[in-house]
Formats: C-alpha cells, sequence, structure tokens
C-alpha cells in the first residue's frame, strides 16, 4: 500500500499540472479578430451578361447598433431568458461546459447552456462547429473577453451578432423585419418575442418556415413563439426588470409580427431568381448555408434579363385579359408557374415563380412540385413505346401509326388477356373527356386530340417502369413520380416542376440530347472561383430517331390538335397540352429548336396549398392547357425568339413497326378502277380514304359529318353540325372543340 504521503503528492502534482496546463492554454489562447459571421458581407448575383442582378444577403439586412439604442426591455429579456448571472458570472458556465464536454464525449447529442458571453464569443471570434477544440476555445477566450470587456459592451455585441431569422442578423435588422420599427422603438412585449427567436426562428417564428409545409409550421411556431414570449415576460417580472402594471400591460395580447416581406432588391422575379440560384450552389458545393448566408459570395447565372422580362410581362398580360380576381370568386388564388431551358445546354435562361416575395408570395413556383402535369406525360408514353416496344413486339418498337381504341370507358387489359382491376377487385374504367366514340384511330391522332383511352392501354402494354424509365433519362427526378405505377401514371399524376418540364422537352427538341438544368455558371469567393459550376455533361436520354418522330407527332398537335393556339409563333414549333383531374391544373409545354419552355396554371388555397378545381375560372366551364397556359407560352416565345431564325426540325425518320391493339379492324381493301371503265363508275378509293368506324382514320382526315373547328381545348369532345364536311372540312385539320367532363376512376389525369 502506498504511503499518504505518496498519495498526497501525486495529487497535488495532479492538480498543480491541471492548473499549470490550464494557466498556459489561457495565456497561449488570444483573442482572434472578428470572424466572418460578425464581419457579415453581400453576396451578389449577376445576369448571364454578366451585370449585378441584386446584392443581397447578411450585408444588406444587418446594422450594428450601440448599447444606448438598445432599449432595456430587450436588454433584460435575453438577460432573464438566456443568462440571470449574466453581471455577475466570470463570462463562463463552468458547469454548463462540463455538461456539455461529457455528452459530447459520449457522442450525445449537443448541448446549449452557454451564458450571453459565451454566444457572444462564439458568434463574433469562432465556427459555430460543435467540437470539443471549439468549445475549449470558447471557454478561454470567453474568459479573457469576461475580464477585458465591460459587460454592457458584451450585451451590445451580443445583441448586434445573434441571428434573429428571415435573413435578419441583429437586433436592429430584426427589429425593422418582424415589426416595421428601429430597436429602440420596441415595446417590452415585442422585446420578448424576439428574444424568443434566439432559441431557434426555425421553430418561433409564428409566420412559419418556409421550406415545409407552411400551414403547419405556422401553427405551430405560433404556438411555441407565444408559450415562450409569455414565459419570457414571466422571467422578467420575476426578476423585477418589469414592475406589475408593466408586466400586465406586456401579456394583455401576444404582439403578432408582420408577415414576411422581401429583402432589399429581392422582389418580383429576383427573388426566385436568387432562390434557384441558391439552392444550385449548395446543392454543388460543400457549402453550408449558414455559411452562404454569412456572405461574401459572387453568383454568376444562367439567366437573361430579357427573357425572364418577357415572361413576366406574357403572364401578367394574359391574367390581365382572362382574370378577374376582383368580381369572380373563381380567379381568385390562379397561379403561375413557368420555365425557359436551352436544349443540348440546360441552361435555365427565365423562370416565372408567382407575384413575388413583396406580395407574399414565398413559394417558387417554377421549382416546386404539387403540381400533376396531366397529358404533358404522354410523350414519354409514346416514346417508351416506340423504344422498346410491347410484350407483343419487344424488342421491336411500335410505330406511332399503330392504332389503338379511342372510345371512352374502356377497361384496361393485361397481357394475358384479363382485365386491370381496382383494390377493391372492381374492373378498372378509363376515361376520356368526351364520350365521343372515336373508335380505333392510331397513336398520332390520339396524341393530337389528347385521347386518354390509347395511351393507358399503351403504357399498360409497354410496361410502366420502361415510361418512368424514359421519363427519368429525359429529366424528370425520380421522386416527383407517382410510385404505384398504375394505370393512370400514364396520364401525367406525377407532379415534376416546372422546370423539369422544360428540361425534359428540351431532350426532344435536341434529338435525344439531354443536359441537367443549371442555372449557375461561376461562383467566387474573396476573387478565387469555387470549383464544381461547370456545365453538366450532354449524354444520350434516347435514339436520335425516336426524338425526332415524339417531336413530329407534337409538331402534329400545334398544327392539328389541342395546341393550336401555339401556331400563333408563327415558327416551327412542338408541344403539348394539359389538364388534370378535377380541373386542378393546366399545362403547356412547347419548343423550337433554340427553346424549350413549360407553363403550369394552377388554383391554391393560400391557407393549406391543397390545389382547386378550375371549373368556372376565367368565365368559362373549365381552363385547358390549350388554352391560357398557350396564350402564355406563344406570348413569351413571340419575344424571347423575335430576331431568331427558324431552323425548324429534323427530318423523323420512320420508326418501329404498325402494331395494332388486339380487335382494331383490318384495313378496307383498296377499290380500283381500270381504263375501260367510264367515269360514271365509282371512282377511285383508296385506303386513306376508307374508315371502318366512325373515327378518323390513319391519315387523319376530317371526313365525317361534325364540325372540324377548334378552340384549342386539351381533348376533344364532338359539337357541331350533322351535315356533310365541306371540301374545306376534309383538309387534314381534323380538330374538336375541347369539353371536361370526364374523370379517371384511378384519380389520374383527364387530358
Amino acid at each position: 500500500m502506498p504511503s499518504w504521503k505518496l498519495v498526497s503528492g501525486l495529487c497535488l502534482t495532479f492538480f498543480g499540472s491541471l492548473v499549470a496546463l490550464v494557466g498556459v492554454s489561457y495565456a497561449m489562447v488570444g483573442v482572434p479578430n472578428e470572424n466572418t459571421a460578425a464581419q457579415s458581407q453581400n453576396n451578389v448575383y449577376y445576369w448571364a451578361d454578366g451585370k449585378q442582378m441584386v446584392a443581397t444577403g447578411t450585408g444588406v439586412n444587418r446594422q450594428n447598433v450601440g448599447i444606448a439604442q438598445i432599449p432595456e426591455a430587450m436588454q433584460n429579456a435575453v438577460i432573464s431568458a438566456e443568462n440571470k448571472s449574466f453581471y455577475s458570472d466570470p463570462g463562463v458556465d463552468f458547469k454548463g461546459i462540463a455538461r456539455a464536454l461529457v455528452n459530447m464525449a459520449q457522442g450525445g447529442e449537443t448541448q446549449g447552456g452557454s451564458t450571453i458571453t459565451q454566444q457572444f464569443v462564439k458568434n463574433t471570434y469562432l465556427s459555430q462547429d460543435q467540437t470539443l477544440t471549439r468549445k475549449f476555445k470558447e471557454m478561454f477566450i470567453s474568459i479573457k473577453v469576461g475580464t477585458k470587456v465591460s459587460k454592457p459592451l458584451i450585451l451590445q455585441g451580443y445583441l448586434n451578432t445573434s441571428y434573429f431569422g428571415r435573413g435578419a442578423y441583429g437586433i436592429q435588422a430584426a427589429a425593422q423585419t418582424y415589426y416595421g420599427v428601429d430597436a429602440k422603438d420596441l415595446t417590452p412585449s415585442q422585446c420578448a418575442v424576439l428574444a424568443a427567436l434566439l432559441k431557434g426562428a426555425t421553430y418561433y417564428d409564428p409566420a412559419g418556415n418556409p421550406d415545409i409545409d407552411p400551414a403547419a409550421s405556422q401553427k405551430a411556431n405560433y404556438q411555441r413563439s407565444h408559450d415562450r414570449w409569455a414565459w419570457i415576460l414571466e422571467e422578467m417580472h420575476k426578476d423585477q426588470h418589469l414592475t406589475d402594471a408593466e408586466y400586465q400591460t406586456a401579456i394583455k395580447r401576444y404582439p403578432m409580427p408582420q408577415g414576411r416581406k422581401a429583402i432589399k432588391g429581392m422582389t418580383g422575379q429576383i427573388s426566385y431568381l436568387a432562390d434557384t440560384a441558391k439552392k444550385y450552389v449548395l446543392a454543388h458545393s460543400n457549402i453550408t448555408e449558414t455559411q452562404f448566408d454569412q456572405g461574401g459570395f459572387q453568383i454568376y447565372t444562367t439567366f437573361q434579363k430579357d427573357k425572364v422580362n418577357a415572361l413576366t410581362t406574357a403572364v401578367e398580360k394574359v391574367q390581365k385579359a382572362r382574370l378577374d380576381p376582383k368580381n369572380r370568386e373563381k380567379d381568385k388564388y390562379v397561379q403561375f408557374g413557368a420555365a425557359s431551358v436551352v436544349p443540348n445546354d440546360g441552361a435555365i435562361v427565365a423562370l416565372y415563380g408567382g407575384a413575388g416575395y413583396e406580395n407574399n408570395h414565398f413559394t417558387n413556383n417554377a421549382d416546386t412540385s404539387g403540381v400533376p402535369v396531366g397529358s404533358t406525360w404522354k410523350p414519354f408514353v409514346l416514346a417508351a413505346a416506340m423504344e422498346y416496344g410491347t410484350y407483343k413486339t419487344s424488342p421491336e418498337g411500335v410505330s406511332p401509326l399503330s392504332k389503338y381504341n379511342g372510345d371512352d370507358n374502356l377497361k384496361v387489359r393485361n397481357e394475358d388477356g384479363t382485365f386491370v382491376l381496382n383494390k377493391d377487385n372492381s374492373v378498372f374504367h378509363q376515361r376520356n373527356e368526351s364520350g365521343y366514340p372515336w373508335g380505333y384511330i392510331t397513336l398520332r391522332k390520339a396524341m393530337e386530340q389528347s385521347i386518354n383511352t390509347p395511351f393507358v392501354q399503351l403504357g399498360w402494354d409497354v410496361g410502366m417502369s420502361k415510361v418512368r424509365d424514359v421519363a427519368q433519362a429525359s429529366g424528370i427526378l425520380r421522386e416527383s413520380m407517382l410510385q404505384g405505377l398504375n394505370p393512370s401514371f400514364a396520364l401525367g399524376t406525377s407532379t415534376p416542376s416546372a422546370i423539369r418540364m422544360a428540361d425534359a422537352y428540351a431532350t426532344f427538341a435536341a434529338s435525344g440530347k439531354h443536359a441537367d438544368p443549371y442555372s449557375v455558371t461561376e461562383v467566387k469567393q474573396d476573387g478565387q472561383d469555387l470549383q464544381g459550376f461547370g456545365k453538366p455533361k450532354v449524354s444520350t436520354a434516347m435514339p436520335e430517331d425516336i426524338a425526332n418522330n415524339v417531336t413530329d407527332t407534337l409538331e402534329n398537335v400545334i398544327q392539328n390538335g389541342t395546341g393550336t393556339n401555339a401556331k400563333a409563333l408563327g415558327r416551327t414549333a412542338a408541344g403539348k397540352t394539359g389538364t388534370t383531374d378535377s380541373n386542378k391544373s393546366a399545362w403547356f409545354v412547347g419548343y423550337t429548336q433554340q427553346l424549350a419552355t413549360s407553363v403550369a396554371m394552377f388554383r391554391e388555397n393560400p391557407k393549406d396549398a391543397e390545389l382547386l378545381s378550375m371549373n368556372g375560372t376565367a368565365g368559362v366551364a373549365s381552363i385547358h392547357g390549350g388554352d391560357i397556359p398557350t396564350s402564355v407560352w406563344t406570348e413569351y416565345m413571340k419575344s424571347a425568339l423575335k430576331g431568331k431564325n427558324d431552323p425548324g426540325f429534323p427530318d423523323a425518320a420512320k420508326v418501329g413497326e404498325i402494331a395494332d391493339e388486339s380487335g382494331a379492324p383490318s384495313p378496307t381493301p383498296t377499290i380500283s378502277i381500270t381504263p375501260s371503265e367510264t367515269p360514271t363508275e365509282t371512282p377511285t378509293v383508296t385506303p386513306s380514304e376508307t374508315f371502318t368506324s366512325p373515327s378518323p382514320t390513319a391519315t387523319e382526315t376530317c371526313q365525317f359529318a361534325f364540325n372540324c373547328s377548334t378552340d384549342g381545348g386539351d381533348t376533344g369532345s364532338t359539337s357541331g353540325t350533322t351535315s356533310s364536311p365541306t371540301a374545306t372540312e376534309s383538309t387534314g385539320e381534323g380538330n374538336t372543340r375541347g369539353n371536361q367532363n370526364g374523370g379517371n376512376l384511378f384519380g389520374g389525369s383527364t387530358g
């Protein structure tokens, strides 16, 4: 057994060494210069031509103030809530540090418990990392700061460097952001709300978190903010920072902060452009959001100012002409989202994200999912059929001249001939928008008139997984697609963003070549280029002939089908309309070789972000993709392509084999006439002039007893006279008036 002298000596040596170590560490650790968080700078965004778009960031929304300009109520609110012993402690909370060190050493979650001095040191001199090294530095620097800097100056520095949310650093910016007043004019009740934000603005801002479900987060955040506000006022009263009368006045009513508003310069579409570019930077670098928000970055974007302005003008022009929300209830809450992408490159040159942050619209409609794309999805079904074929033709692809049944309310068949069933084992029926008996028509004709039944059966024959793969290769994100791959998948129940839809159609425009959409070309920090912002690589998404045949089919949609309003562009173009179940959204996505653009229109309840029906919007029974969205697209493309040449599209070589759906009638034999026959005999009739059902044939001419005019509706329902067609009605137009009156029993798109 060691003697008591040895044990005592060892203990004294250990504690002496520990004291010496602490003393040496204290002496060696100096107070460093202020870090970038305390010296926050602007982030500067540039247009594609190199001119400055906007300067924003913490430097725009931070203004230091002296302790005399910070009301005593604000000083006392943070002391009562964060550090009651602030004026008497040495600058550190040794018990709190010990708890944090033990917890981190054991691999547990990081803990707070820091004094105001420690938080000031962390904000001003150190990084925000929760590490043992940083904790030790924080402790020693805090002790030194506590001995060299007066308490009022420490409190001033803390309130000038703390983050209050909504981009506001410091109490002056917070006062303006949340209450529209200078810090010196804050009431005790308002001070308690702002002090609550220091616990975490993401959870205590009563306006909610714009990055998640707005309605749900708003309710939860308000309750958290209200509870902590009341607690802070009670603590201030207990600590005798508020008299009885002051406390009763302050607690009487929760001072609701004003709603979010745009930061200086972040108005109109600028807010959405900067938002898109910021997301791109964070996704393609190791920069954290905290680092980015501290500023000092120069972001060079792909956005072209003239095209952004043209897209905004197009939306506003059509809105003004067609919508009247003051006098029509169904015109309220109508929104647009749009994007324009360069084919074979991926550059996003323009987007429309909404009415602007200044109008309390913080969701970027061009870069958000949640709006079903409807029949604009059908080209992916056709492309998959031409590339992979069906179970009957594989590996040979299917020709767009193959015939499928276009009648309404059809049962969808499995490969073995059995019918597809609903979850309750009832037979699934697919509906069209109208009950017109099209009979067996070509896939080209079905695309032209956006008829549902052929594409649901075609997609089922090809395999919905192959449709999904083609869409993904073209640029659609997997997570935005319906996961169940039921029959309705062929009709656009997926919800990709406007940016992704424009990019996917750009793949058709580029003859099958795809590049991911990008919005940033270069990022600099302190004058140095950061890595990771080169152009995305171009890859082959589908064979050239497949893409060109899709384009040829979509050219016909504009020339003779549901997209005829786009003919006003006056140049070669291809595109597809889309309208969804219950008329909750309408799309038009179209392109030339130079530019692909998507336009989405929808109504959304601002309280819960739920899509509303557009039946009755604009004073019409229903909104179709060929109507208002196509008008916006055409207005924009006219301006965006002004002065550009019209290169047209490459010729579409024949692909696939004609593989009619089971049950399709055989072609009627040709009736020939010999020269010896007299002119009074029956004239020659070619197969293209015959028809075996009251529906159009493969030549897609309109040789029947109904009116062939169109209003650009998404899918066709028959209307007009029953007289014989005139010569002008049989020239291949083949159009019928659109009329939404159908549905999809699987809950999907209707056209």
